[in-house]
Parts: structure tokens; C-alpha cells; sequence
């Protein structure tokens, strides 16, 4: 029986700038095509820093027509809050229609117990409202997101002729690079995964950031600098960054097959200028 050939990951060292407790799946599928992930996040998150908007847009779910969430961060804000208040956030949302704005969103709200009406198939929230525009006109959207999100969904969204109650249900924090973190700046990584916006200016923040992810675009036909979204693509490309390998979308299969992608080429390139010498 033939052998089945190894994965283009094998070997790699694949630098994750995202929270453990979100990159668990991803790990075990990078580790079970040889490759070794390092996670170590650019960003946490926090509380508001006044839970008051946030409890009186809960309390009031039921009088929304639409909730809009954006990223899992934002269903694990309602959801906590919700406990907090002692109230049920699936019975809350009853008669609500909710739209997620990618497929990991939708998962985290339907184990939460929420049922969802729309899911975006671009992956961005200018997408969702893009896609929903005939039927936000003259509703109410209640938006939950962190403090430092893109401005543009809820300004579509009022542009449709929507009435958004756009809240802070939770902040994106800096996180500071130390230890072993620290370290793997002097390293030269075969991949670094971006997230988020966020994650991006996170690590143009740390001290060596910059510098180093100057450095290693420099070998961009072997390293590849990827971005899960467009929105993250265009914060790297702002910030001078590429060229970037773009994720079809936030799944990791579709993180998993960006990255094979890009090492099959690069390998396929690497053997086809050898036999040409």
C-alpha cells in the first residue's frame, strides 16, 4: 500500500497571533500535518467599562428585530452577561431573526441556543449588511461589539434606513509580548497567522513588531503572512505589509488549505528552478 505523501506543512513553524482557548482546533490540525504551531495572542479581551448599555440592550432583546453578531467574542460577551443578569439569552432572543457573520460565529451562537436566520456568505460585516439590506430598513438592530470594531456595518446599516442600538460588550486589549512570546520575535517562522484587525495593530504595537514583520515580507516567496478576512488583509496591506495570502474564510479548513496551497507552490517553484539548472 503506497504511502500517502506528507502535508507541504510538515516541518513548518506556524506563529498563531490569536488566544489559545480560540486556536485549540487549529493547533490539532496543524499538528496532524507535522506541523508545530506557536500561539501566542496580540490582543485579549475585557469587560466594558460600564456593563449599563450593554444590560438595557439584553433586557430588551425582545423588542429587536434583528441581533447582528459579529464575531464569537460578541456571543460570549451576551451570553456571560446574560447568566449575569440571571436571564436566558435563547429565550430572550425568541422572534428575533440573528445573523451571523461567518460560519464560526454561527456555531458559538447556536451552542449558545440561539437560532440563526442569515449567515454571511463574505465573511465581513459590510458583507452581512450588504446582504440583508431589503430587510433592515425600518428595524431595530441590536449590535454587540468590541470597543475598537470597524465603524462601516452600523453606518450601512443606518444607511439602509436601520435603527441601530450599537453597543460595547466588550474591549480588545493589547497584549504585551513576554517570555517565550518575546523570544520568537528573533525567530524566522515559516507563517504568522493574523486574526483581526486588532491582532494586526497589536503587533505593530510590541516593541519589535514592525521591524520584524518588515523583515520576514522580505522573504515573502517562502513566508507566508496570512490573513483570515479581508478586513484583516486590508490592515496588513495599510500598515505596508505583503504580499498577504488571504484565507477563503475563517473556517480552519479553509486556514488549513490557504496555507497548504501556498507551500505546494512554493515547493513546486523551489523543485522546478532546480531541475532547471
Amino acid at each position: 500500500m503506497a504511502k500517502l505523501a506528507p502535508s507541504p506543512l510538515a516541518g513548518k513553524d506556524i506563529l498563531i497571533t490569536r488566544a489559545a482557548e480560540q486556536s485549540d482546533s487549529l493547533c490539532r490540525e496543524l499538528e496532524s500535518r507535522g506541523a508545530r504551531p506557536v500561539v501566542y495572542p496580540m490582543i485579549r479581551f475585557g469587560p466594558p467599562e460600564d456593563f449599563a448599555p450593554l444590560d438595557a440592550a439584553i433586557r430588551d432583546l425582545p423588542q429587536f428585530h434583528w441581533l447582528f453578531l459579529t464575531s464569537r467574542n460578541a456571543v460570549r460577551a451576551l451570553v456571560d452577561r446574560s447568566l449575569s443578569l440571571g436571564l436566558c439569552l435563547s429565550s430572550l432572543s425568541q422572534g428575533v431573526s440573528v445573523a451571523a457573520v461567518g460560519p464560526a460565529t454561527a456555531d458559538a451562537a447556536r451552542d449558545a441556543g440561539l437560532s440563526i436566520t442569515h449567515t454571511a456568505t463574505k465573511h465581513r460585516g459590510s458583507g452581512l449588511a450588504e446582504e440583508l439590506s431589503a430587510h433592515v430598513k425600518g428595524k431595530r438592530v441590536f449590535l454587540p461589539r468590541s470597543d475598537r470594531a470597524n465603524p462601516d456595518l452600523p453606518e450601512s446599516l443606518r444607511g439602509m434606513g436601520a435603527s441601530v442600538t450599537e453597543v460595547v460588550a466588550y474591549r480588545t486589549l493589547i497584549e504585551p509580548l513576554s517570555g517565550k512570546g518575546s523570544d520568537s520575535l528573533t525567530a524566522r517562522p515559516q507563517a504568522i497567522l493574523f486574526f483581526s484587525p486588532s491582532a494586526v495593530r497589536g503587533f505593530l504595537e510590541q516593541e519589535r513588531g514592525a521591524e520584524f514583520l518588515q523583515s520576514i515580507s522580505k522573504f515573502s516567496r517562502r513566508v507566508a503572512i496570512v490573513a483570515i478576512g479581508p478586513v484583516t488583509a486590508a490592515a496588513l496591506h495599510e500598515a505596508g505589509i505583503g504580499p498577504i495570502v488571504q484565507s477563503a474564510d475563517t473556517t480552519v479548513p479553509a486556514v488549513v488549505e490557504a496555507l497548504e496551497s501556498f507551500f505546494a507552490a512554493h515547493e513546486q517553484s523551489v523543485s522546478t528552478g532546480e531541475n532547471a539548472r
